[in-house]
């Protein structure tokens, strides 16, 4: 039988120092997901907001030209 070790700790790479993302104040779909992940966190429902900032975060918008 192999011998038993410590449990192995992990790191969430999006932890509690992570901020949430912000909803581009300029899209309407990052609004809604906005008011949604409110709505969520309102009712203690953690799996919905985790969902709407994995959307917010990964919705893409155009990126403005670095200037020179």
């Amino acid at each position: 039988m192999p011998e038993l070790t410590e449990a192995v700790q992990l790191t969430d790479p999006l932890g509690p120092q992570t901020l949430e993302p912000v909803p581009n104040p300029g899209c309407e779909i990052c609004q809604v997901l906005g008011r949604q992940r409110e709505a969520a966190r309102a009712v203690g429902d953690g799996s919905v907001v985790s969902d709407c900032n994995v959307e917010i975060r990964q919705h893409p918008h155009p990126r403005k030209a670095a200037r020179r």
